[in-house]
């Protein structure tokens, strides 16, 4: 970030990444790019276990590259409108577009509209059908994702359950498919059927729905043939064995909840 942003907003090491523990990897060599995205300030979305869990997880993965968005504060985001500069990762500043995928964490209903103003910050269409083979896949977790719905217009796919599996299936799939989806050879739809087949994976796109005079569904069904008609919750079977982070990522700022 320019220094003559950083001098003139409030906290500025919510910004500027290179905690302790930070893993260096590559960002060009990188195969994958991953965009993991809190939306909320550093200081709340750093006090997240899950957040660290997945952070890890995903950056043990030798051909993934992680890194980290959180919603701005305000000042930051009226000097980024202003410059007319997009959001940019903590750890090599790079801008959202150039990703692969980016998952959310939509811990509580309040997140929904700052999820959807980082995307409207890194410049990318809000409704998941205007979006190609030209943006990252846009992927929810977390605890909301159990009822999607209120979001399901923005999102490619939702994870419902425990992620720390699922992600690891979903770069695997991912991966084997990117040339063929980033050259647009594989549709999105083509895509999205793939990783639908993932227990714990929900496309809304591939399911019609509809709904009473009050709002509520009054059917769900899949749109196309092959997709499972009730999405299973995904969950750990083996805590003890599961990952915990052990290079714990020290910030320089007091967080939310200090652990």
């Amino acid at each position: 970030m320019p220094d003559n942003i950083l001098l003139n907003i409030q906290k500025p090491a919510r910004y500027i990444g290179q905690e302790w523990n930070i893993p260096r990897k590559d960002f060009a060599f990188s195969p994958i790019k991953f965009a993991l995205c809190f939306p909320d300030l550093y200081e709340v979305g750093m006090s997240n276990l899950g957040l660290r869990i997945l952070y890890g997880i995903l950056n043990s993965m030798p051909e993934v590259s992680c890194e980290r968005f959180f919603s701005p504060a305000s000042d930051l985001e009226q000097a980024l409108l202003a410059g007319g500069q997009e959001i940019f990762s903590l750890e090599t500043a790079r801008p959202f577009g150039e990703f692969d995928l980016a998952g959310f964490s939509l811990c509580h209903e309040l997140n929904f509209t700052n999820a959807l103003n980082i995307l409207k910050l890194a410049g990318l269409p809000l409704l998941s059908s205007l979006r190609n083979h030209l943006h990252p896949l846009i992927i929810a977790g977390g605890p909301c994702v159990l009822n999607p719905e209120p979001m399901h217009e923005f999102f490619d796919l939702f994870v419902i359950g425990e992620a720390e599996e699922v992600i690891c299936e979903i770069i695997d799939l991912y991966s084997r498919s990117k040339d063929g989806f980033r050259s647009n050879k594989i549709s999105k739809e083509e895509l999205l059927l793939k990783l639908s087949g993932i227990e714990g994976v929900y496309v809304p796109s591939l399911y019609e729905v509809a709904y009473d005079d009050k709002g509520l569904i009054k059917e769900f069904k899949p749109r196309v043939k092959g997709v499972t008609q009730r999405v299973k919750k995904r969950f750990i079977r083996e805590l003890d064995s599961s990952y915990f982070p052990q290079q714990w990522l020290v910030p320089y700022i007091q967080l939310v909840h200090d652990r």
